[in-house]
């Protein structure tokens, strides 16, 4: 920001700016916005931030984010409990329930492996992913993103479940629909000559 800019204005653009996908234009603009915005609606804004980082903690059994002991996909005994779907962060779980398709529960890595990074397995909740794993479950689907970290990821935990007697799966990727073959990467080609179905 400019120069002559207040610096309270400067360090909340700065503060804006550290979130993700949030570039010093965009973090700029969101400052001076909330230079407009009435003396309640700062006041509710601020205290939404503060209300979801104090009340809002990991669910006890899949990790996900609530406000509660466990959040409502654990509570819910619609669910099938047999079948967990992991995942890297809570925001993939809303990309799942938006399709309105899948019936069992998750469990929430919080990361991925990433030795570069200095994310190793013991920094995951790999360890509560074990310990919920009984006879009762039936299935636990890898739903890991396709880079590098997300496949080592998924064969690590497969690795430690297999011998648990459990059938380990891994989501199919390829194609997109609406995709044009011309313009597909080699990687995502293979893939989906490999996920290939009958029909």
């Amino acid at each position: 920001m400019a120069e002559n800019t207040a610096l309270p204005l400067v360090l909340l653009a700065e503060k804006f700016a550290q979130l993700p996908g949030i570039g010093m234009k965009s973090a700029q603009r969101l400052a001076y916005h909330v230079m407009t915005m009435s003396d309640e609606d700062v006041k509710a804004f601020s205290e939404a931030v503060l209300n979801a980082h104090y009340h809002v903690h990991t669910c006890s059994v899949c990790m996900n984010f609530t406000d509660r002991e466990r959040c409502p996909i654990c509570e819910d005994s619609e669910r099938d409990h047999g079948i967990i779907c992991v995942v890297e962060s809570p925001r993939d779980i809303s990309a799942f329930e938006r399709t309105r398709e899948y019936k069992g529960v998750y469990h929430v890595l919080h990361g991925l492996i990433s030795p570069i990074d200095g994310i190793t397995p013991d920094r995951l909740r790999i360890k509560e992913l074990l310990s919920r794993i009984d006879s009762g479950t039936k299935e636990v689907i890898m739903a890991t993103n396709p880079t590098v970290e997300g496949e080592a990821t998924a064969m690590y935990v497969s690795k430690l479940i297999k011998p648990l007697g459990v059938k380990v799966t891994r989501l199919a990727f390829g194609l997109p629909v609406g995709g044009s073959l011309e313009y597909a990467d080699e990687v995502t080609l293979f893939r989906a000559l490999e996920n290939r179905n009958e029909i």
